[in-house]
């Protein structure tokens, strides 16, 4: 794999890894030392970033991040790469009767290490936010295997 394909590769576990709430698997995508800014809510390294997902992503919180249009460039000397990635997400926090659903621009920046790409920062700034609440939606009904309904 080229290392265009290898940072493609390295975001899609990113945004799969969280959504499933594999956690171990989601921290292995970044460098102990990595950043985070999503929008204003920042992190100062990797620990910080895990540990916040965990607590407040929990089993009653459903996500859905989806990326395309990379814009991704490999610096000279093949060490560091930027990327750029259109994206559109939804929380579902049905306890809440509460949907959120947004895009943003992620605007990454990742470190070529002996195990293969990590990410050595991540962030976004909004583009637009909109909030639901559940029962302004009539005959809305979430299903699926991750769904934990009371």
């Amino acid at each position: 794999m080229d290392d265009i394909e290898q940072i493609r590769q390295l975001k899609y576990r990113y945004l799969r890894t969280l959504d499933t709430k594999r956690w171990d698997d989601f921290e292995a995508c970044f460098l102990p030392e990595a950043t985070a800014d999503y929008n204003g809510l920042q992190f100062p390294d990797r620990a910080a970033l895990v540990a916040y997902m965990r607590e407040n992503l929990g089993p009653g919180l459903i996500t859905m991040h989806h990326v395309h249009h990379p814009e991704i460039t490999v610096d000279e000397g093949g060490g560091t790469a930027t990327a750029r990635w259109y994206l559109h997400d939804k929380v579902i926090v049905e306890a809440f009767r509460f949907m959120l659903e947004g895009a943003a621009f992620y605007e990454d920046r990742y470190t070529r290490t002996p195990d293969g790409w990590r990410v050595s920062h991540t962030g976004y700034v909004r583009t637009f936010e909109a909030q639901y609440s559940l029962d302004d939606l009539p005959g809305f009904k979430l299903n699926g295997p991750g769904v934990h309904t009371h």
